[in-house]
């Protein structure tokens, strides 16, 4: 009798690895499947990521906009219609691959990525660097009201290249206060007016990080004066700030 029983036990015991080992060659073969399904999808992605004619078309890109930048340097005027010290810089595009010279004076404003924001001394010399970017970036002669704004509402301190709220003041008088400068006011104050520590006040800064407009942007490589978005906008820049902020 306990031979018998034996008997059925090895029999049921045989039956269910065959069963088991059924499920697992099926979860092998799946598994395996999927494996080469997720391996050609990458290949796929590989190809279509280096295709000839893709780089062809970046390195021309890259090429036109070296030439255009020097044809801007040419045509330039030194002289500006605005009597005022501070512009503020939008940068409204530049995605895509830019030419390495381009992207180079774009990084030094602060520019890196689009619908970044950053106020600048105009002298000659940085009006003669926006000439060459002319088409990424969009700037303008800010009034006070948008100065406060764009402090108030998007400023961050740039401590130990961290990003700091500017919601305690103690904060400013640790960075500038042997500048005489204390609290949200005394920066405005300073940008505003382009006082004798704007370039602390500026680099304490972090760039600001703008909102894309509601009705976003219709030429951006045209010049706003000939009815795009990108160059000089002299105060208008300040309807944008407020869409932006």
């Amino acid at each position: 009798m306990a031979e018998k029983e034996e008997q059925a036990l090895n029999y049921i015991e045989e039956t269910v690895l065959k069963k088991r080992k059924h499920s697992e060659d099926w979860a092998i073969r799946r598994r395996q499947q999927l494996l080469e399904r997720q391996w050609k999808i990458k290949q796929d992605k590989k190809l279509a990521f280096k295709k000839p004619e893709d780089f062809i078309k970046e390195y021309r890109s890259k090429q036109m906009d070296l030439v255009k930048m020097k044809q801007r340097v040419k045509r330039r005027k030194t002289s500006t219609a605005s009597s005022s010290k501070l512009i503020f810089v939008i940068r409204i595009q530049g995605n895509a691959p830019v030419h390495p010279q381009i992207q180079k004076i774009l990084r030094s404003f602060g520019l890196k990525k689009i619908y970044s924001g950053v106020f600048l001394k105009a002298t000659e010399g940085t009006l003669a660097m926006l000439n060459k970017v002319e088409p990424y970036v969009t700037y303008g002669y800010p009034n006070l009201k948008n100065v406060r704004d764009l402090i108030f509402k998007k400023g961050l301190a740039k401590v130990e290249k961290e990003r700091v709220p500017l919601t305690d003041n103690n904060v400013i008088e640790q960075a500038l206060g042997q500048h005489g400068i204390l609290c949200l006011e005394d920066m405005v104050h300073e940008i505003h007016s382009v006082g004798r520590h704007f370039k602390e006040v500026t680099r304490f800064l972090w760039p600001f990080s703008l909102a894309k407009p509601q009705d976003g942007f219709s030429g951006k490589k045209n010049l706003f004066k000939n009815g795009g978005d990108s160059g000089n906008r002299e105060e208008n820049i300040n309807e944008l700030i407020a869409k932006m902020t």
